[in-house]
């Protein structure tokens, strides 16, 4: 089984616990006006990489992960676009005794019998979730990602349903995802879910500025600069208002 593989990060400390062995999956429906990883939308192409290479690459790594409380990330791109390699992939990391999570928006998430049928396998796998909540406000989110985000919503129900832990990260942009009425809307939302076991708030950077450049796109946010301390802690609290960490 082959996965399209944008990149590895092998020694990753800020998707999950612990220290991480972080696989950038190529391919994306969304098109995010912040994606510091824009090279990765293309679907279909990418390194070709079978789940034997990335394991015999990841166990040599098995210590630092061991003695840090880590493990395996994958992200993207939007990994639940290859569920079926990374089904084939989780179960040779479980068969390791390795910590795995998913990076992802839910932006491919689908209730078709087909989708749930493979993506419920794949959650007997996963020991964490990392949800990318973009925008509250559907059509605000479309502006940013060129896509609604009922799905991305009912995916984040879906996970609660499940009792799939999961940590919740909202990027703030100022002037664009930063509105204090959207954040307390999401606030309420994260409140509704079961599951929530952390609330992180990434602060907008324009760090993947120079990628845009290099594809011929021209860059939406050029002109924002990344939000001050205060913005960001008054969107953690926010966030946080509704929500009570649970125990899963």
């Amino acid at each position: 089984m082959n996965g399209n593989i944008h990149s590895i990060e092998t020694l990753g400390t800020v998707d999950g616990p612990g220290v991480r062995y972080v696989i950038f999956t190529q391919g994306c429906l969304l098109r995010c006006q912040f994606c510091h990883n824009a090279d990765t939308w293309e679907i279909g192409t990418g390194k070709q990489m079978s789940v034997s290479e990335i394991m015999d690459d990841l166990i040599s790594y098995l210590p630092f992960f061991q003695s840090s409380g880590g493990g395996i990330t994958v992200s993207g791109g939007e990994p639940l676009l290859q569920i079926p390699f990374l089904l084939e992939l989780f179960k040779e990391c479980k068969k390791k005794g390795i910590h795995t999570t998913i990076d992802s928006s839910g932006g491919c998430f689908s209730s078709s019998k087909h989708f749930l049928d493979q993506f419920r396998e794949l959650l007997q796998y996963t020991d964490l979730v990392l949800l990318d909540l973009k925008h509250i406000d559907r059509k605000k989110h479309i502006d940013l990602t060129g896509m609604s985000n009922v799905h991305i919503l009912e995916f984040a129900r879906y996970l609660s349903d499940e009792k799939i832990p999961v940590w919740v990260r909202h990027v703030l942009v100022p002037t664009v995802t930063d509105d204090v009425e959207n954040l307390k809307k999401l606030g309420e939302f994260i409140g509704t879910l079961q599951n929530v076991q952390k609330i992180e708030i990434l602060p907008y950077h324009k760090l993947g500025t120079y990628k845009w450049e290099a594809l011929g796109y021209e860059y939406p946010l050029a002109d924002i600069e990344p939000p001050s301390e205060e913005k960001v802690d008054l969107a953690y609290q926010l966030l946080t208002k509704h929500w009570g960490a649970p125990i899963l």
